[in-house]
């Protein structure tokens, strides 16, 4: 088996781990018919990434080739071809009227490692329904670039929103870095556009859980991508990262009570960023929550942190909640 589909093979193991309790107790052909969409939408997500976006419409590459595709709000692909046929075809449905420009205010979000849009459908849709911005998902290949190739990809899609006047992130975990990187890279006049940046479990010194992993020869082997940018170069990869030019926030997972909820990780954690490692000096707001960083996007009070950051700058308080 190669490397490349023994990471596949992991992952799709990770999610039936994950999953099926929850399968199990409310047994449904159309649940399981959803459930293996869901699935196979994920396996996909981890070779694609986003370089036009309107709404829920992308024009997707596959890094490293100059293979495009063309998703619909459905995640039918309608066009599939190359960078030059599909950017037409693109183009095309702009001019009819088919896709809609994205105007005014606009929020990116950007899911984490060996994830895709879909680990982001809770927040996405919360904020859709409390903010007056246009929300977009921005997936990306993680395991098959690295970060900085992430955040070309991103600048991609920021160059082909020229009429959003105002662009603001939320990055969970990986996704930071890849917003990192991007203002990094980035044009002045494009990050005068920036509005704020909510982070949630970002890794910003890097993670102990990768450094771990570097000390065991097969995972070390088998990284990749992004994977690789954590467990074997981050030293590297560090110094090419930006701090936000803007009004940024930060929200940790952890107990609060200098352990955490990994036994392999020293103070505080959500299970696999140390709260430690999220923290970045320059941020204008910091917020502990007692949630599991897989299920960051998912909790109440996470949702209404972000929300209430991208409109007023500052997370509320509010008290902490038992863990989903």
């Amino acid at each position: 088996m190669d490397r490349v589909s023994l990471i596949v093979v992991c992952f799709i193991a990770g999610l039936f781990a994950v999953c099926g309790a929850a399968a199990a107790a409310e047994p449904s052909k159309a649940r399981d018919a959803d459930w293996v969409d869901a699935l196979r939408r994920s396996a996909e997500a981890l070779h694609w990434s986003d370089e036009l976006i309107r709404h829920d419409w992308r024009l997707q590459r596959r890094p490293g080739t100059a293979e495009c595709r063309i998703l619909d709000p459905q995640e039918r692909v309608i066009h599939a071809g190359s960078a030059a046929e599909c950017t037409a075809a693109f183009a095309e449905m702009e001019a009819s009227g088919r896709i809609e420009p994205v105007r005014g205010p606009a929020v990116i979000v950007l899911h984490g490692l060996g994830e895709g849009r879909d680990s982001m459908k809770p927040l996405v849709t919360h904020l859709r329904s409390t903010t007056h911005a246009t929300v977009l998902a921005f997936g990306y290949a993680s395991t098959k670039a690295a970060i900085a190739d992430h955040g070309r990809a991103l600048a991609a899609v920021i160059a082909g929103l020229p009429a959003a006047e105002r662009i603001s992130f939320v990055g969970h975990s990986l996704g930071n870095l890849v917003v990192r990187s991007w203002m990094a890279q980035a044009r002045k006049p494009d990050l005068d556009r920036v509005g704020r940046v909510v982070m949630l479990g970002p890794p910003n010194h890097g993670s102990d859980l990768a450094k771990m992993a570097s000390k065991v020869w097969l995972l070390a082997a088998l990284s990749d991508g992004a994977a690789r940018d954590l467990v074997i170069d981050w030293e590297k990869v560090s110094p090419q990262l930006a701090v936000p030019c803007c009004p940024f926030g930060i929200v940790a997972g952890g107990k609060g009570d200098g352990a955490g909820y990994s036994m392999l990780l020293e103070g505080d954690d959500d299970a696999v960023v140390r709260v430690a490692e999220t923290r970045l000096e320059g941020a204008d707001d910091f917020l502990l929550v007692p949630v599991h960083h897989a299920a960051m996007m998912k909790h109440p009070t996470v949702q209404q942190a972000v929300a209430s950051f991208l409109t007023t700058g500052r997370f509320p308080a509010a008290p902490p909640q038992a863990t989903p």
